[in-house]
């Protein structure tokens, strides 16, 4: 468990600017000029940072043609290579996680506050590089101060950017509340304050994108040191909320549609929503068909005692059926026992095959084909049915047991001896959720001609 931090303010906090600082290049002695600059530095001092001036002093600055179009296209290769993965796309602005762990745009890369023929990168290590910063300071002046490196980024659901920390050192960054209570009694359980985060903020009130004054100094928090970092601020991707756009999250979800779809055979004991049901099968009669015909259409067993009526008869022919076969009375009964899943299910849906506009030719061979072309799209649709009951959650197992009872199918429902029963759909909302299934292996499955 990480270390309390335990900051104390003395009542009122001063935030003063460190001015007359030089232009910053490979190789500058940050705390000397720093130093230099502010000789009114104490220890307990916060520090606070501009990235730019790191990434200067640590020659990560790049090169970068003076042409707009040219120097935008540098900086796109560049976010490309700083970058582990896009999470969001914005018209020109890319939202990205950059190898640091961070989520920001254009993974940090800037060309603001730099010369016109250059493009800044992030430091390698922020956190290094505040604690290199701390030490040289210490060394040179006897002080011990904080140090909070800082860069500028938006925020979900909030217009504006602000400073945040991305390097700390000397400064637990959190001040977590949880175990305490409130002036009320009210328990403070997920409480945990940015303070790193906070002190950014703080100093770029005085700094500011424009006056070049790259450094705060926030004076009268006695920072308590243990041991937390800028890298604890970076919440696991895992635990983010927001760690895809919109567009990106929508995408993903349309890839991984299929999958969701598995058969469920064990249902929670709660109603499925009607309207959810209504939309999935509008969904499902979106399936393509031929001459532009609906050869589909689902019969949603509401009924009860309908139900019942239409399982108890199919059951009773089935078991006929089985008997006929000389089936053993143990193997009989644990057959039917498989059917028991469309008894029990909250929702029963069987769809049918309804040979609407089927074209009519001389001979069989054709007929065939045009049964089985009409076959193949209602079948279509009832994948997609499956399909779009489990994107809403909805779990679904779809059962064969009707195609082998069409005429007790259609006596029992009373339909016309054209519609061709193609199995039955248990409905209802998983007693226990899954992941996602593993795609099939194509190797053995898919013959590349």
């Amino acid at each position: 468990m990480r270390p309390r931090t335990d900051h104390r303010a003395a009542g009122s906090l001063e935030i003063r600017p460190v001015t007359g600082l030089p232009e910053f290049t490979t190789g500058s002695d940050v705390a000397a000029e720093i130093l230099s600059a502010a000789p009114w530095l104490a220890s307990g001092d916060v520090l606070v940072v501009t990235s730019k001036i790191i990434s200067k002093a640590e020659g990560r600055m790049v090169g970068a043609p003076t042409d707009p179009d040219e120097r935008d296209a540098l900086r796109r290769r560049l976010v490309e290579a700083e970058s582990v993965r896009v999470l969001a796309r914005k018209n020109r602005t890319l939202i990205t996680e950059n190898r640091l762990g961070l989520v920001q745009a254009a993974a940090g890369i800037d060309g603001s506050n730099v010369r016109s023929d250059q493009l800044a990168l992030l430091p390698e290590n922020p956190d290094r590089s505040a604690a290199e910063l701390r030490r040289g300071i210490a060394e040179a002046a006897g002080l011990d101060v904080a140090v909070i490196i800082t860069d500028t980024m938006g925020r979900a659901w909030r217009n504006g950017q602000t400073d945040v920390a991305i390097g700390a050192a000397g400064i637990g960054v959190t001040h977590p509340y949880d175990g305490g209570t409130d002036d009320y009694g009210n328990p403070l359980v997920v409480t945990d304050i940015a303070i790193a985060d906070e002190l950014a903020a703080a100093g770029d009130l005085v700094k500011g994108k424009l006056a070049a004054v790259p450094v705060a100094v926030v004076r009268g928090l006695t920072p308590v040191d243990n041991g937390t970092t800028a890298a604890d601020l970076i919440r696991p991707a895992e635990e983010d909320l927001f760690r895809l756009g919109t567009e990106e999250a929508i995408a993903q979800g349309r890839r991984e549609a299929i999958r969701t779809r598995r058969s469920v055979r064990s249902f929670a004991d709660r109603p499925v929503d009607p309207d959810d049901l209504r939309a999935a099968l509008g969904d499902a009669l979106t399936a393509p068909a031929p001459h532009h015909t609906h050869p589909v259409r689902f019969a949603w067993v509401r009924s009860a005692d309908r139900r019942r009526e239409l399982l108890d008869a199919m059951t009773e022919q089935w078991q006929a059926d089985l008997e006929s076969d000389s089936k053993t009375a143990e193997s009989i009964v644990k057959r039917l026992r498989r059917g028991r899943i469309l008894y029990d299910a909250p929702e029963l849906v069987i769809p049918f095959l309804v040979p609407d506009g089927v074209h009519e030719y001389p001979d069989e061979r054709r007929n065939a084909a045009e049964h089985t072309m009409f076959t193949v799209a209602a079948g279509g649709a009832v994948a997609g049915l499956l399909v779009a009951l489990s994107v809403r959650e909805i779990g679904s197992c779809w059962v064969g047991s009707t195609i082998f009872a069409a005429p007790t199918v259609r006596r029992v429902l009373e339909l016309d001896e054209t519609w061709e029963p193609l199995g039955a759909v248990a409905v209802g909302y998983p007693l226990e959720p899954a992941p996602l299934r593993e795609a099939a292996p194509i190797r053995d499955w898919v013959i590349e001609l």
